[in-house]
């Protein structure tokens, strides 16, 4: 085997394995893999990352997984690998699949059928077994293991086909492989109707609307079921979108779990909003989500992420509510007569939702429809799993996020309940995958080094300490909407200059939050300006040109958030109030605002608490 200098300091290698390890469909596959020894005098042992999806390539994300494991690689080698099929892996490229301009049943059929007698030997036990080849040719024994979101599914096959190459095992936004009901996911919708609730419950504007934040939502879904329409939204600067506004529309934005932090900190009062007349919130909040949701790569490359991997996937290793062993014309068939029997027996697996309406969504997170027209499943196909495999008795530990609907508590606790060695630690008011950049919390990165390390999590009071998500409290057309920001003893500018600086803030607040889910590039505030976004290191810088959140307030300046510590906006106004200049502190989340300056001549000094 002869490795090459990669990117980071690393060794790159390609090792060709048998694309059929029973030999009846010939041909190999190469396998990449990137490797990189440990800084320090003593090697620990080696720490290895199983990439989400399915369908991206393990390496793209290796500057998250090495910032994971950076404080632990004085002693310890990383491994890093792309799945068959995906990336430099041999990538899977279904062209109609890949770049057509919505998943369809019969674009996955066709991507099935291109496949041919290979379509089974992308899956998840062989990709396990590659992990266990590269493992024997750099003779490396045992390792740690960290997966997150599909990674995790991918780190049980390997800990039931490969038990004795684990010294540990971390599953970062966890599901287990099986369990009952699971064709139709039954944790789905209960995680998703607790998420916004309780962050409702969490936050006092909120808190304080009569009723459950799903009864906020309730009247916008009936406005929806009786009026559907065709949305045409702007919502960057060469992002426009078409879609239908129904019930389909909202609730992927309300199962999809993206854009994550704005979704659950708009919908509440992007809800009230549309149901009052004010629809374009909640159209944007769609928007965002339908395009946030489709993992391909715009520009089509199946390097970046594999449509056709993701379906070979899906369609071979997870349970389904049809026997995938029949030909596609009999599963429809089964399927229809499965979904009215579920109609009947169980019609609120969905709800608020209607199985149709769920159904609705994207083919990959609605799940039951995608793999109604791939070909035929051979009933030899190698099993996930050896007959008598058991989960091994090595330290585990389960992360989830209290928030995160994809894979839920309860999916978590499913999980860890299948090994005899296992701690789940669910981290308070957080999304899906805890551990790497960009999370809530570094709460979840320190957890998991230390148990990679050590083999036991140590103190995790921090789990529970992270803060709720603080909620928009309704969104506004007009300034003299808002309630007043609180006047400091210097203030001058009465109560307009306080509605003024409350204005701004939800302003500045709307932008950081789309800086945050999208990273650097141009945006579009939500009635109209632009921001532009620069990302160095840790540290944030936006600059804002007449940004308005409210239609007569326009805002441009700069903002500046950095890493080690406070978050600072220097900016201009111009409102119905007047022009002015104002200086923001405190705009890292979670902290007092406080706003100094002049409106109209007047001086402006007000706080806004968190």
């Amino acid at each position: 085997m002869v490795l090459h200098r990669c990117a980071g300091g690393g060794w790159c290698g390609v090792l060709p394995r048998a694309l059929d390890p029973d030999g009846v469909v010939g041909g190999t596959v190469p396998i990449y893999f990137e490797y990189y020894p440990h800084t320090g005098s003593a090697r620990a042992g080696t720490l290895v990352a199983a990439e989400g999806g399915p369908g991206y390539a393990t390496t793209d994300s290796r500057d998250d997984y090495l910032a994971l494991f950076g404080p632990l690689r004085e002693g310890y080698d990383v491994l890093l690998m792309d799945y068959r099929g995906t990336g430099h892996s041999g990538a899977i490229d279904c062209k109609e699949l890949q770049r057509a301009p919505r998943l369809t049943e019969h674009d996955i059929g066709a991507c099935g059928e291109s496949l041919g007698r290979t379509a089974p030997l992308y899956s998840t036990a062989l990709a396990a077994d590659d992990l266990a080849a590269v493992l024997d040719i750099l003779a490396i024994e045992r390792i740690g293991l960290y997966g997150e979101s599909y990674g995790t599914y991918f780190s049980q096959v390997f800990a039931l086909r490969h038990p004795d190459r684990l010294r540990s095992l971390v599953l970062d936004g966890a599901y287990p492989l099986s369990g009952p009901d699971y064709a139709w996911y039954p944790h789905y919708a209960p995680a998703m109707r607790r998420k916004f609730n309780v962050a409702c419950e969490r936050d006092p504007a909120c808190r304080a609307i009569p009723g459950s934040s799903m009864e906020h939502v309730a009247p916008v879904l009936a406005q929806l079921r009786a009026h559907t329409f065709a949305a045409h939204v702007r919502y960057g600067p060469e992002r426009v979108t078409d879609f239908t506004a129904g019930a389909s529309a909202l609730a992927i934005l309300m199962f999809g779990g993206s854009p994550a932090y704005a979704s659950v900190r708009e919908l509440d009062a992007a809800a009230r909003a549309f149901a009052g007349g004010d629809r374009l919130p909640l159209l944007r909040l769609m928007a965002e989500t339908l395009d946030s949701v489709d993992s391909r790569d715009p520009t089509g490359s199946a390097l970046e992420f594999s449509a056709g991997l993701a379906a070979a996937v899906f369609c071979h290793d997870p349970p389904q509510i049809f026997d995938m062993h029949l030909p596609p014309a009999q599963r429809l068939l089964e399927r229809d007569r499965l979904i009215a029997e579920r109609k009947r027996s169980a019609p609120d697996t969905y709800a608020p939702f209607t199985i149709d309406e769920y159904r609705g969504m994207p083919l990959d997170y609605a799940f039951i429809d995608e793999c109604v027209r791939w070909p035929a499943v051979p009933p030899a196909t190698q099993p996930l799993t050896f007959d008598g495999a058991r989960y091994p008795d090595v330290p585990v530990l389960v992360i989830s996020g209290e928030l995160d609907n994809m894979t839920s508590m309860a999916d978590g606790e499913a999980a860890a309940a299948r090994f005899p060695h296992a701690r789940h630690i669910v981290m308070a008011n957080s999304f899906h995958v805890n551990a790497l950049p960009r999370a809530r919390s570094e709460c979840a990165a320190a957890l998991v080094r230390r148990f990679m390390s050590d083999l036991e999590a140590g103190d995790e009071r921090c789990a529970a300490a992270i803060p709720p998500v603080p909620l928009v409290p309704h969104f506004a057309r007009h300034v003299q909407e808002l309630e007043p920001a609180t006047a400091l003893a210097a203030h001058e500018a009465g109560m307009d200059g306080l509605r003024v600086v409350r204005a701004t803030l939800l302003t500045c607040e709307d932008v950081i939050t789309r800086a945050m889910e999208n990273g650097s590039g141009a945006e579009v505030g939500l009635r109209g300006g632009t921001f532009t976004v620069v990302e160095r290191g840790n540290d944030w810088h936006i600059t804002l040109r007449d940004v308005r959140w409210t239609e007569d307030l326009a805002v441009s300046g700069r903002l500046d958030l950095l890493a080690r510590g406070g978050g600072r906006g220097d900016l201009e106004v111009r409102s119905p109030q007047g022009r002015g200049r104002l200086e923001l502190t405190g705009l890292e989340r979670g902290a007092p605002v406080s706003a100094r300056g002049t409106l109209g001549g007047k001086v402006i000094a007000a706080e806004v608490s968190p």
